[in-house]
């Protein structure tokens, strides 16, 4: 059922979302202008492709609001199954980069599909536990299905290598497997398997992960090499000061001492121009987002809408505490952007694609006909 067109929607859409969102991309589209203002670039600026995307997100946010989000829960499995053929995709014939095997290319446009598994994983996770019920909390065998969701997608997105991504695919299905309920001794085996299997893992992580890894524990030791990014990172956030040191005046960042800093490190180039009245700000803003989104999932109408929503906003606050953490030294950097403000077309249309599903079970809580 597609959503019809009445007074009800726009008496009841969620106007205040839609502006929270649209007032971070503001500040993120002024944020990426800025660090990229001293290069005397040939290349097509990335804040006009910034905006580009943000337009594309936004026609597919508007696509997402209009479809019923019961509707997409009926396909769920097939859109999570199209995302896995995507992760194939690239794994087989994938653009590669720095070493790492992300992206499908299509002419001078590239697609992450890693970013697009982050939404599906959270529908096929909603759709799994919607259909299966419990008054009890859940044990490990009962979960079966919803680990072998996860495991697919994070395998082979481990194996582009994307630790980052593969991470947050992992935080998020704990998250909603603790917000829906889990057997208190699952609970304790599953931390008992996490703790067994970190070393493990760690021989399986290539070496630059290892070095970011360790370099969080003493980024000084190696001030020119893998700690580079952290200090001047910190220097940078440091510099700024209360108030900042103004738009476009950041030295740090004009003068290109901070790596990723339209990417991973935006965070730090914001901080220096504004300060930490200007961080403080942009933090409340993430924070209103996040209670927002809270409060769409506790008031919906059924439990679906409701797990949809959480995920959504379990998304969005977990990126933005790894990311601010991240630039703030009292995290590994492990390359997760930070959501609306990072350049990366991927990303933003998913995240915008996620607002629209977020804004839609929001307006089925008046409009919804049972």
């Amino acid at each position: 059922m597609i959503l019809r067109f009445d007074r009800r929607i726009l008496v009841n859409f969620d106007w205040t979302l839609l502006a929270i969102v649209l007032g971070i991309c503001f500040i993120g589209v002024l944020n990426i202008f800025s660090a990229g203002y001293s290069l005397s670039e040939k290349q097509y600026p990335l804040y006009l492709k910034q905006i580009q995307w943000i337009a594309l997100g936004l026609l597919c946010m508007l696509i997402v609001f209009f479809i019923d989000y019961r509707v997409i829960s009926r396909i769920a499995y097939l859109i999570y199954g199209f995302s896995l053929a995507l992760l194939v995709f690239v794994a087989l014939y994938g653009y590669t980069s720095n070493g790492s095997q992300r992206w499908i290319s299509f002419g001078s446009v590239f697609f992450q599909p890693s970013e697009f598994v982050k939404l599906t994983i959270i529908v096929a996770l909603a759709r799994y536990f919607d259909d299966h019920k419990s008054l009890e909390p859940y044990t490990l065998k009962e979960l079966f299905v919803p680990l072998l969701i996860l495991f697919v997608p994070f395998i082979l997105v481990l194996k582009q290598p994307d630790l980052g991504t593969a991470l947050i695919l992992l935080i998020i299905f704990s998250s909603i497997i603790l917000f829906i309920g889990i057997n208190w001794r699952s609970f304790l085996i599953a931390v008992v398997v996490v703790l067994i299997s970190m070393p493990v893992g760690w021989h399986f992580l290539k070496d630059y992960q290892k070095d970011r890894l360790l370099t969080f524990l003493s980024p000084e030791n190696d001030p020119l090499g893998t700690g580079y990014h952290i200090i001047q990172s910190m220097i940078a956030i440091g510099s700024g000061g209360f108030l900042g040191k103004g738009f476009l005046k950041g030295s740090q960042t004009q003068l290109k001492f901070l790596p990723e800093q339209q990417t991973d490190f935006v965070f730090s180039v914001f901080a220096e121009e504004w300060g930490f009245a200007g961080g403080l700000v942009l933090m409340l803003l993430f924070i209103f987002l996040i209670v927002w989104g809270m409060k769409i999932a506790l008031h919906s109408r059924d439990l679906l809408g409701t797990l949809i929503s959480f995920g959504i906003t379990a998304l969005i606050s977990w990126e933005v505490f790894i990311n601010i953490g991240m630039v703030l030294g009292i995290l590994p950097v492990v390359g997760i952007p930070l959501p609306f403000l990072s350049y990366g077309g991927s990303a933003m249309v998913v995240l915008l694609m996620s607002m629209g599903l977020l804004m839609n079970v929001s307006v089925h809580r008046f409009i919804l006909q049972r």
